[in-house]
């Protein structure tokens, strides 16, 4: 008499039409008491008994649910659909181009639970000899980041991206710089005698060192150009950054959220563009869209960064500069390095520019920082002294 199997060691049994042998196991119960059965088949009984063996391990392991066809593309296309909730379109896009291009072509067919940290290594290796460093790291991320996702759902056991390291790329991509002073000064009176939207802008970013995703959607009533002057201390004219182009309007991390007090001169900016903008308002007539947007276009809509880019290389191409070799970014990267050079220190500059931590600055902008304010405006008046409108 054929010996019968331990209760919850599963059973294999013959298919006589099927001329295989069935693996059975049950894997769990529905949360309405009914049994979740797994099932694999083999030519042998050996083979079959092995199947037996590799799903009762992966309930023993928590991943029961896994399907065994799950494949990389899978888990690539649910972080996709499910896993990026809440980020902005254009973080969105991005991804998912790196996603379609590198990931999914050449991993995409892979078993998730069969991909190992050697087939990463050479996929990584492999993309190294066309892309650079930084888009290595991307493209690694978002492999990662998909597993990541996969695993906590019990479809895979571990991440093995965790355990390969980013190789150096083909190009090792274009550092950010700074303006100095001079540069500085020539771009802040061009863009002063522009008298554009996008002058203003680039005043009130190199004075201020907002992000560029924090100066396009800054709301006029985020804006106080007059301050408190009879408070103890006296409350400078200053700007709330605290929404951003994300998804939702959040800043990126708490101490994102913050008050900049305003220089002269970024002052005299926002009050240029308040003018400017009322006579753009009854130009645009029924057209104009009120959203209350400081850097708005001229029917009142909020501009992109395309429009940002092309208007701050305009201008600095008409300072004196290459415009192609600098991006609005750079704005911020300048203020940093100009206060330090004026020996700010950096935990000031850090709560500055927003920062969680000092580590954060000298990690991002260390070709911007000296080794080593009261507040900004008090530094950056003593840079670029500005006279009352």
């Amino acid at each position: 008499m054929t010996k019968r199997r331990s209760r919850g060691d599963g059973s294999l049994h013959w298919h006589e039409k099927r001329q295989r042998w069935i693996a059975v196991a049950t894997v769990g119960w529905t949360p309405a008491g009914k049994r979740i059965v797994k099932s694999a088949s083999g030519k042998t009984k050996t083979e079959a008994k092995n199947k037996l063996k590799e799903i009762l391990r992966d309930y023993d392991d928590g991943l029961a649910i896994a399907p065994h066809d799950y494949t990389v593309e899978k888990a690539v296309r649910d972080w996709l659909t499910y896993g990026l909730s809440g980020r902005d379109k254009q973080t969105v896009t991005t991804v998912t181009i790196l996603a379609n291009t590198h990931v999914i072509p050449s991993l995409g067919a892979r078993k998730l639970r069969e991909l190992s940290a050697e087939d990463v290594d050479k996929w990584l290796a492999d993309k190294a000899k066309t892309l650079a460093t930084r888009s290595l790291r991307d493209v690694r991320s978002v492999l990662k980041r998909a597993i990541a996702r996969a695993q906590a759902r019990d479809k895979v056991k571990r991440n093995v991206v965790l355990l390969c390291d980013v190789p150096v790329g083909q190009r090792p991509g274009r550092p950010s710089k700074a303006l100095t002073f001079d540069q500085a000064e020539a771009v802040l009176k061009e863009a002063e005698a522009d008298d554009s939207t996008l002058g203003s802008y680039i005043v009130v970013s190199l004075l201020t060192g907002a992000r560029t995703e924090e100066a396009r959607p800054l709301y006029w009533e985020h804006v106080d150009l007059v301050g408190q002057p009879d408070e103890t201390p006296p409350v400078l004219p200053h700007i709330d950054v605290w929404r951003s182009v994300r998804a939702g309007g959040d800043t990126k991390t708490r101490k994102s959220r913050r008050s900049l007090a305003l220089a002269q001169r970024a002052v005299n900016a926002l009050q240029a563009q308040k003018i400017r903008q009322a006579v753009q308002r009854e130009q645009a007539g029924s057209k104009w869209q009120d959203n209350n947007v400081v850097f708005a276009s001229e029917v009142g809509t909020e501009l992109d960064s395309a429009n940002v880019r092309r208007g701050v290389r305009r201008i600095l191409k008409a300072a004196g500069l290459k415009a192609d070799e600098w991006t609005p970014r750079e704005l911020r990267h300048s203020f940093v390095s100009l206060l330090s050079d004026r020996g700010v220190p950096i935990e000031k500059i850090a709560l500055l520019v927003g920062h969680s931590s000092t580590s954060v600055t000298e990690q991002v902008y260390r070709h911007q920082l000296r080794p080593v304010i009261e507040d900004g405006a008090v530094a950056m008046n003593d840079i670029f002294p500005g006279s009352e409108p």
